[in-house]
């Protein structure tokens, strides 16, 4: 009896010191380290999943959206429930074509609970991939919302704005020159896990993402379409390489439309040339030729060597140094006035009038009119043109120069240039981004614009007159005539440099601008190596016409309706 009772004590000890073990583990658990309890779940079943910050968009001047993002989703994966990770990567790369060897490795990547496999997949595309691998036994696969940048109207502007890449990262245009202002802040969430499945009611940390800033942009996206298509038609016809159109505001320096020919859609940019993605009015340069003539006679009337009715005898041909300076067409001697060189794009004429000018103040002019650096509006990859120092010309460098040809210009630098004679001789840095948009809705404006004076307003205004002789019937481009209202403009023509030395082809323009009395716009059309034998009067001008008559139009701006009297071209 004693010997039963003693195993029954014992009994008991046992049962009350495995009693005190669950007491204190039920202690523990209901506080005592539950912040080290919680640590250690998070650690092993655990999944931290980032959440992206939304692409803020770019809009045109007047709100409409030219780059957005939309609702997408990402193909992300758990590597360590992957059974078979080839038979995954080659569904994946044959369903949406994913690389196989850079998915392949994801997928058998150790350490890890979360790889991204893919991004911007159109939702029912991301759902209909994932059925189907877990129909094939294939698990380890999960849809999660992502979202896609859009193009609401494909090409338009599309050498401006640039796109994204698959990470979400700008790589072109605005996209990348101002991706930190775009893309905001992503976020975090992390999740506690159990069986691959979400825990419902389990704590979460989630840090939230800041959406981007928006950017506002100069561009009229109605302008700027009708720029594009009506350059890529003149391009055609002429049998040309490429081509550039600007509309820009004289007043203001803002651009209204930076057209590019060939261009691209962003929503497809893989499928696309890359020699396409940059802007051509901006990334190119080239000798500007005759439209050049406008700036030299502005510098010359400013300081007093010419004016519009200076009398210029002109020979057929000016022995110049080792080579022999001709006109495009060929003549005996002409007798004409400074305005009749102008409007005649003689480069004798030029020539012989420039010459009255000493070097280093020709160059301070053109320097003036923003020739040989950036415009400085925020495309990556500008380039700033040649302007060779005064130190470094010849007298036949200021003969060449004063028509054109020895510096090289980009499309918005000349057409900014002809916007400092229309804006009566002050210089106005072009523009591109006109404001922010912040996540509230706010506006908040951005004036990027400095001005300078480069000539006098009597001087600006007696090259305007000249100019106007230009689109007249004895001049060398009356197809850019605007019923109406008094058109001031400059036809080019200049041999195109080839990067194996020499001259290859041409390059042939028209620049101007209306009212020429009271100017609003200027209009400047480039297009490279045409092979039909047009001019810039007869190919530029024509365009030229049609864009600014859109923009007279769609601006309210009325017709003068009084043409000017007309300058005495010869004597």
């Amino acid at each position: 009896m004693a010997h039963s009772a003693g195993r029954l004590w014992s009994a008991l000890g046992v049962l009350a010191f495995v009693l005190s073990l669950f007491a204190a583990r039920l202690i523990q658990l209901q506080g005592i380290d539950e912040n080290d309890y919680a640590q250690l779940a998070m650690q092993k079943g655990a999944k931290t999943v980032a959440l992206q910050a939304p692409r803020a968009p770019i809009y045109d001047r007047n709100g409409v959206a030219l780059a957005q993002t939309v609702d997408a989703a990402k193909l992300v994966a758990d590597p360590t429930v992957i059974k078979d990770p080839t038979a995954v990567a080659t569904r994946l790369h044959d369903e949406i074509g994913v690389d196989y060897i850079a998915t392949l490795e994801l997928l058998s990547k150790t350490g890890t609970r979360y790889v991204e496999l893919a991004r911007s997949l159109p939702d029912k595309k991301a759902e209909a991939v994932v059925k189907g691998l877990n129909s094939a036994d294939l698990g380890g696969v999960f849809a999660y919302d992502d979202t896609a940048r859009s193009y609401p109207a494909g090409d338009v502007a599309a050498n401006l704005l640039g796109f994204t890449g698959t990470e979400g990262e700008g790589l072109y245009g605005f996209e990348r020159a101002l991706d930190s202002v775009l893309a905001g802040r992503d976020g975090s969430a992390t999740y506690l896990m159990a069986n691959d499945q979400q825990i419902p009611l389990a704590e979460s940390t989630v840090t939230a993402p800041e959406e981007g800033t928006g950017v506002k942009l100069t561009i009229d996206q109605d302008l700027q379409f009708l720029a594009q298509r009506r350059l890529a038609q003149a391009v055609s016809q002429t049998g040309g390489s490429s081509g550039v159109a600007v509309i820009q505001d004289v007043e203001t320096g803002e651009l209204l439309a930076l057209a590019d020919y060939p261009t691209y859609d962003p929503n497809a940019w893989i499928a696309s040339k890359e020699a396409d993605y940059g802007s051509r009015a901006l990334m190119d340069v080239y000798e500007p030729g005759s439209v050049q003539k406008a700036l030299t006679f502005a510098a010359l009337i400013d300081a007093g060597y010419v004016k519009p009715k200076t009398k210029i005898t002109v020979p057929p041909t000016l022995p110049r140094a080792d080579t022999t300076i001709n006109d495009y067409f060929s003549h005996g001697t002409l007798r004409l006035t400074a305005a009749g060189v102008l409007a005649k794009s003689s480069n004798i004429g030029t020539t012989l009038s420039a010459e009255q000018m000493p070097i280093p103040q020709l160059h301070r002019y053109l320097r003036g009119f923003g020739f040989g650096e950036p415009t400085g509006v925020g495309i990556v990859g500008e380039s700033g043109g040649l302007l060779p120092e005064a130190a470094d010309w010849l007298p036949i460098t200021r003969d060449t120069i004063s028509f054109g040809q020895g510096l090289s210009v980009n499309a918005v630098q000349m057409s900014t240039a002809l916007s400092a004679i229309a804006n009566d001789g002050v210089y106005v840095k072009p523009s591109l981004v006109s404001g922010y948009v912040h996540s509230d809705g706010s506006l908040e404006n951005v004036d990027a614009s400095s001005r300078h004076r480069v000539v006098s307003v009597k001087a600006a205004k007696q090259v305007a007159h000249m100019m106007e002789g230009v689109t007249g019937p004895e001049g060398t481009a009356p197809f850019a005539a605007i019923d109406g209202y008094r058109v001031a403009g400059k036809t080019g023509t200049a041999q195109r440099a080839s990067e194996q030395g020499g001259y290859r082809g041409y390059t042939i323009s028209f620049g101007g601008f209306a009212p020429a009395d009271e100017p609003r716009f200027v209009v400047y059309v480039v297009i490279q190596e045409p092979t039909d034998g047009s001019g810039g009067g007869s190919a530029g001008g024509p365009v030229f016409h049609d864009l600014m008559v859109a923009a007279l139009q769609k601006y309210g701006v009325a017709p003068t309706g009084i043409r000017s009297p007309a300058l005495p071209l010869d004597w």
